[in-house]
Parts: C-alpha cells; sequence; structure tokens
C-alpha cells in the first residue's frame, strides 16, 4: 500500500510529475547543516523505451538498481566526478525518473557557498552544482525513500511558477529516437535555470506567482 506521498509520484504520466515538482522545496539536514531550495528546472525519463534514459531498452545495472524501486525512492548517480540527484517515479519496476537540474536557494544559503565555493546563479543553476551545493558527496542516500528521510522533497512547502517551458533535455543525444521531446521542464525567466540568459531573467519575482 503507497502512502499519501508515494503516491504524488505515480498514477499519471511522468511529465505532468515534473511539471507539478517545480516549485517544490528540496531539503536536505545534513552533518553540517540543513540547505534547502525550490525546483525551478527538471527533467522527465521515461524508461525503457526512452531512448535517453538509464534503462532504455530493458538495460538493467546494479548502478541502476535503484531506479526499479518504489515511488518516491532517490536515485544518486555519478557522471564523473560529480554528483546527479534523480527521483524514481511509477510502479516498481517501471524506471521513470526526474532529473533535477535547478533550484532556487531558500535555507542555508552561506553552507551552499562554502560548499561551492561560488556564489550568485551558479551556485544551483546545474544537475551536479546543485548536490554539491545541498551538501551531498557521495551515493549513500541511492535507493532510499525521500519520505521522512534526511534528503526529501517537502510537497506541501512550495511556489507556484507564473509559467513553465517544455523544452528538449539537455546533455543527451539528439539524434536518439527520442532526444528532441520537450521533456525538460522549467519555471520561465527564473534565474536558477540553467542556462538562462541574464536578459531573460526575472529579477524581481523569479517567475513565481504572487
Amino acid at each position: 500500500m503507497l502512502s499519501a506521498y508515494q503516491q504524488f509520484f505515480t498514477g499519471r504520466p511522468t511529465t505532468a510529475i515534473a511539471r507539478d515538482l517545480l516549485g517544490k522545496l528540496v531539503r536536505y539536514q545534513g552533518p553540517d547543516g540543513e540547505a534547502a531550495g525550490y525546483i525551478v528546472e527538471c527533467e522527465a525519463y521515461l524508461g525503457e523505451n526512452d531512448s535517453a534514459s538509464h534503462a532504455y531498452n530493458g538495460r538493467r545495472t546494479n548502478y541502476s538498481e535503484s531506479l526499479y524501486g518504489q515511488p518516491g525512492n532517490i536515485y544518486l548517480y555519478q557522471i564523473r566526478a560529480h554528483y546527479c540527484f534523480d527521483i524514481v517515479v511509477q510502479a516498481v519496476n517501471e524506471p521513470q525518473g526526474i532529473l533535477l537540474r535547478g533550484i532556487e536557494p531558500a535555507i542555508g544559503q552561506a553552507l551552499m557557498h562554502e560548499h561551492r565555493g561560488v556564489t550568485g546563479v551558479s551556485l544551483t543553476n546545474g544537475p551536479a552544482k546543485l548536490v554539491q551545493a545541498l551538501g551531498i558527496h557521495s551515493r549513500e542516500l541511492d535507493g532510499q525513500p525521500l519520505e521522512g528521510n534526511q534528503l526529501t522533497v517537502a510537497l506541501d512547502q512550495f511556489k507556484i511558477p507564473r509559467e513553465i517551458i517544455a523544452t528538449p533535455r539537455v546533455g543527451v543525444n539528439l539524434s536518439g529516437k527520442d532526444g528532441k521531446k520537450p521533456w525538460r521542464f522549467y519555471v520561465a525567466n527564473n534565474p536558477y535555470v540553467s542556462g538562462m540568459r541574464k536578459r531573460e531573467m526575472d529579477l524581481e519575482t523569479h517567475g513565481w506567482r504572487d
């Protein structure tokens, strides 16, 4: 029996879940304090039939095993020296996920600066940047549930985007079957979206509704 929290992450298209994650608060209670930020950018990966997915064509390894777990679980994976944070969605053995690509700092900004050694929008405007800013430096939480965890998404703490933009995903093989699908979603004009041009940034409301 799924909890009400887990039910948020299943029972509807992964693209719809990704859109609904925008504005939700990601929180991490690390050994040196709490850091948190509102999700402003994410990407949907639709499992075994998605040419950009880690599970494409049924590929299943020890490394990606957590992607096949319960909805609302954590999938932390490493690319070179960097870690990325994916949320498992859909039913067990249906390996779909949502990659967090950008967050707007909300709690523990000084701690985030300490973790990253930078200030400004480059603090959290990318998937590896936001994980490092939160203070996560290993795959220790991989496969664990978000619910009640030190790393969680607070579904009841959120901002509402004024507009959501959909584009192709970043860094995937564009010549692949699904390479150009518009499965990247972000809060329009938010400064912490990766690649957001300065002239397009809304520095007053950051793209949120009043």
